[in-house]
């Protein structure tokens, strides 16, 4: 019997359904799980998203021809039933569950377990066979609580302020930069953001995501203002002329891989918050625990090490080759999204 979800050139299809999940090359129909550029791309004929992902996905994919589907609910394409379900990564994350001929496949997408107040949990689904990311699929990766992480930028930023300097956080624009803004003492000073995080912030607010109020960085003067303002920025603008009217500015970046040592040590911050979307080493293994698969294949990042542990355990496990990237990738497409101002 042939499997519901195979590798194609263009990138994952399901036969039955006539469909891709997350094609990295234009296809006439895909079923997007989250709106991160290197899961939805321009040039698609048909886009299927959950519908809490409306607005980013129009933010950063402009006038597409979009159906959009509740949590939960479900529709049957070519005999295939197709639902989607949160995956906790970002604002509309979806895990896409397959159901054809008595079987049940779900692909997870990127997917977190811990809790995020600016998205919907991640939903365990009982399958046959899981498709699972690994971004961080090596035991060396696990989260600290939000509570003490944020608790830590948040001491920072204070510092910084009695220092009379700006605190500029490097984080990616989408779901990285909400997340901390709903972490952070909005209290403590000013809250600035580069052009290209405030069309994004604007997107959650719509969608009924509570943050507190941002202003674009190149529309403060005052540089009183500016020397008490925590900044959220892509890391490619932490390199540019964009930064000088910052001044002596403390530097910080966000990300799971500031977990290591030399990634912190390379980028030159001040500091190095261990903050991801992504699930840790723990995450994953308990969310691939939950769907009761004994069938597993593995997509991007720690794949190798990820089916081999797998295997070890007794699972089916193996691996797609995709051209899904990371949150490295990611920072690198959010430098390209149009930016307000110089």
């Amino acid at each position: 019997m042939q499997d519901l979800v195979v590798q194609r050139p263009e990138g994952l299809y399901c036969p039955p359904g006539d469909f891709f999940i997350d094609p990295w090359r234009p296809v006439a129909r895909a079923v997007i799980t989250h709106a991160h550029a290197d899961h939805a791309r321009i040039g698609n004929g048909h886009y299927l998203a959950a519908a809490a992902a409306e607005g980013v996905l129009r933010a950063r994919l402009g006038d597409i021809d979009l159906q959009l589907l509740g949590y939960g609910e479900a529709i049957t394409h070519h005999g295939v039933r197709l639902s989607l379900h949160p995956a906790g990564h970002v604002l509309g994350s979806a895990q896409v569950r397959l159901e054809h001929g008595g079987r049940v496949w779900v692909a997870s997408g990127d997917y977190k377990v811990a809790p995020d107040p600016t998205c919907a949990p991640f939903e365990p689904v009982r399958c046959e066979v899981f498709i699972t990311e690994s971004t961080f699929g090596l035991p060396i990766y696990r989260w600290r609580p939000d509570a003490e992480l944020f608790a830590s930028v948040n001491d920072w930023w204070a510092r910084n302020v009695l220092a009379g300097r700006a605190s500029v956080l490097g984080c990616y624009s989408f779901g990285k930069a909400q997340r901390i803004l709903a972490g952070v003492d909005p209290t403590i000073g000013p809250v600035l953001v580069h052009g290209a995080v405030q069309p994004l912030n604007d997107a959650y607010r719509a969608a009924g995501v509570a943050l507190p109020d941002t202003r674009i960085a190149t529309e403060v003067q005052d540089r009183s203002e500016l020397r008490r303002a925590l900044v959220l920025c892509p890391p490619s603008a932490m390199a540019s002329p964009w930064m000088r009217r910052f001044g002596d500015a403390g530097t910080a970046f966000a990300s799971g891989w500031m977990q290591l040592r030399g990634a912190r040590r390379r980028g030159g911050y001040d500091r190095g918050f261990v903050l991801s979307d992504h699930a840790d080493w723990p995450g994953l293994l308990g969310a691939i625990a939950a769907t009761g698969a004994p069938r597993v294949i593995v997509t991007h990042g720690g794949s190798a090490a990820m089916v081999r542990y797998l295997s070890e355990q007794g699972l089916a496990a193996e691996s797609f080759d995709t051209e899904y990237g990371d949150d490295r990738i990611e920072a690198d497409q959010a430098s390209e999204t149009p930016q307000v101002g110089p």
